[in-house]
């Protein structure tokens, strides 16, 4: 069927219809129970400016919800601009709302959830009918709201009120949008006793109208604010140490933030999981954000300069954060001013400024009530070594890393193309500089590259379940396709990806220790590869000799020599063809990483010109291979190597 794509094809959404077009771009589509939380919102940011003490919401049995509060009221009036009530630009406008001019000086909060201004009008697009009420300079004022917002009552003066203030708004959700047609009770509850918490001194209420008719009523008000809240849901008969409390605000002399701008938290230890909630705002983050990340870093700050003050941390234990915030509970509830979600629902704060704020406003009175409660202290430190412990135990045995049961080739390899073993090679390069002129250099098709950021780990000494803490042995490994095992072993080759297996490292002492560190992993984990002949060493040169042209049968050519006799050689061969000595250059690599990709694939990979030397044990010297390995890689023989090179020393060629 042919179809017309012209200026006819462009559709254009107007007031709240792209809402009702794409739900799940605004608002969460498994139940209305955030569009109702976009009215309790509106509730609260009213209580947490100081203009509310009560919040009601009560649950018909046909699914409406009802949310009341004793605030301000929503302005009725006339928007200076738009001409229209204000309260009625609140439900049926996006990005229209008290919640944006933070720096113009007439913002109505300075602190609130709101940022994306879509809230309410979200809820009015979604429902079947919502209802205004209104009460505010003495009057009842009524407006409402059907057909996902579509038709529009006008606002009217239902009575007088005297000196009551506040906003009722009853929201029937339509179903049609939701998976499921009411809001969990379990998640209302939640929500409201979290403001609750939040809001000390504001009594919040829940009333849910039962099946004849009755009324359900809970009602959460907190007087202790978070800790007894914390205490509440985590148990403080079991903590490690008694809970911490706090709160931090800027001034209206602070350099970085805000005045207003910080945090209320209540944290605690317990030798289990515990829970952590945070808000902003007042708003549930439940997937947490950088507000949680700041909490952390002040914590761990404070508890590390606690621990070191106090002489407290054992030889080789390093801390890290997850040791001292990995078993903490918290509540947080933190204030900024324009904050940043992720997404309408708001279900995680994103902004990075967060992070300095929280971490700022906890750190320091921590750490001078860590030293005031200084048995609590050391409580929380024991635990958080404890923990240290544990992970660097943890640590030593590793598996490959796997995803979908296979194992994942390391992201730094570049693999060749072919599959077939017999011609493919691997290359293990030292350095991220001399891996990017290999990359450069090699034959695609049969040559992988495989760059070794530093020294390879002593394997010597290791156990087979530990290797893969390293991460370069384990990038090898899997690289490899293959599992360690023991000389005695009948291992499995048949998943090797490589046929040859080429060590490439610097001409130079250094070069000649990441040799040895990788020969020693593979003659111990891996030695299957040395007995069937996989394993190889690459000799790059160490000198470049350029040697000008001589007449039109002799043009200008480039040597290479591996060592100083090489050169040497070179030279006098060049003297007896004639060549002055004076016009001969000779430059020196300082490394692989020196060599551009023509002469590393002319020295060093190329088959047709490159020099590798295969690596192999005699039949006849096992028993010698072993005992030299143990001498010059175990740990426990220094005495027996410091005799090794009084004795030995003298026939090393050493380059330095």
């Amino acid at each position: 069927m042919k179809q017309n794509y012209d200026e006819s094809s462009f559709r254009v959404l107007k007031g709240l219809e792209p809402v009702r077009e794409r739900p799940g771009m605004y608002t969460r589509t498994d139940s209305p129970a955030h569009i109702i939380q976009e009215v309790i919102d509106n509730a609260a940011d009213e209580a947490l400016g100081g203009f509310a003490k009560n919040i009601h919401v009560l649950v018909a049995k046909d699914g409406a919800v009802t949310v009341t509060d004793d605030g301000r009221g929503i302005p009725v009036g006339l928007h200076p601009e738009e001409k229209i009530p204000v309260v009625v630009l609140a439900f049926t406008r996006l990005h229209a709302g008290g919640k944006f001019d933070k720096k113009g000086g007439n913002t109505a909060y300075a602190f609130s959830g709101g940022l994306h201004g879509v809230g309410v009008a979200v809820t009015n697009a979604l429902s079947l009918s919502v209802e205004v009420e209104v009460r505010r300079e003495g009057k009842i004022h009524a407006v409402s709201f059907s057909e996902g917002g579509e038709k529009i009552s006008a606002l009217a003066i239902r009575g007088d009120c005297g000196r009551q203030t506040g906003t009722r708004v009853r929201v029937v959700p339509d179903p049609k949008y939701f998976d499921a047609p009411r809001a969990p009770q379990a998640e209302l509850e939640r929500l409201l006793r979290s403001k609750a918490v939040l809001l000390p001194g504001v009594k919040v209420a829940l009333a849910i109208e039962q099946a004849d008719g009755k009324l359900l009523e809970k009602t959460w008000r907190y007087p202790d604010g978070l800790s007894g809240y914390l205490k509440e849901i985590a148990g403080e008969e079991l903590a490690v140490a008694p809970l911490y409390a706090g709160e931090n605000y800027a001034g209206a002399d602070h350099e970085s933030f805000a005045q207003g701008e910080g945090a209320a938290w209540a944290f605690g230890w317990w030798p289990e999981a515990a829970p952590c909630e945070s808000y902003v705002n007042l708003i549930p983050t439940v997937a947490g954000g950088t507000h949680e990340s700041g909490l952390r870093t002040g914590v761990f700050e404070a508890v590390k300069v606690f621990i070191e003050h106090h002489a407290l941390l054992p030889r080789g234990v390093k801390l890290q954060q997850e040791d001292i915030c990995g078993k903490m509970g918290f509540v947080l509830s933190a204030r900024i001013l324009d904050p940043q979600f992720q997404g309408q629902v708001k279900e995680k704060l994103n902004s990075r400024e967060a992070v300095k704020l929280v971490a700022g406003m906890v750190r320091d009175p921590f750490e001078i009530w860590l030293n005031q409660h200084v048995e609590a202290g050391k409580a929380i430190a024991e635990l958080a070594i404890k923990q240290a412990l544990a992970r660097q135990k943890n640590a030593q045995k590793v598996e490959k890393k796997k995803q979908s049961g296979v194992a994942v080739l390391p992201g730094k390899l570049s693999d060749c193309e072919s599959t077939d073993i017999s011609e493919n090679e691997l290359f293990l390069v030292e350095g991220d500089s001399a891996g990017g002129s290999a990359k450069m250099a090699r034959n695609r098709e049969t040559q992988a590259i495989l760059p070794l950021r530093g020294k390879v780990q002593n394997s010597w000494e290791i156990e087979a379940n530990r290797l893969f803490a390293n991460n370069e042995i384990h990038d090898i490994a899997v690289a490899l396709g293959i599992e360690p095992h023991a000389a005695t072993d009948n291992p499995d080759l048949s998943n090797l990806r490589y046929g040859k297996l080429v060590i490439m490292s610097d001409a130079d002492v250094d070069g000649a220790h990441i040799q040895t560190l990788l020969l020693t992993l593979f003659y111990r984990h891996f030695p299957a590869l040395l007995a069937q002949g996989h394993v190889y060493i690459a000799q790059p040169p160490l000198y470049r000799v350029d040697v000008p042209a001589s007449g039109k049968k002799r043009p200008a050519k480039r040597l290479y020599a591996l060592d100083e006799g090489e050169l040497a050689a070179i030279k006098d061969r060049l003297t007896k063809e004639g060549i002055p000595v004076e016009k001969i250059e000779v430059g020196r690599f300082k490394g692989l990483g020196e060599m551009n990709p023509e002469q590393l694939r002319e020295t060093a990979m190329d088959p047709a010109t490159r020099r590798v030397l295969p690596v192999f044990e005699r039949g006849d010297a096992h028993d010698e291979t072993l005992k030299l390995f143990n001498l010059l890689m175990g740990k426990g023989e220094a005495a027996g190597r410091r005799a090794w090179m009084e004795s030995k020393g003298h026939l090393a060629e050493a380059d330095v």
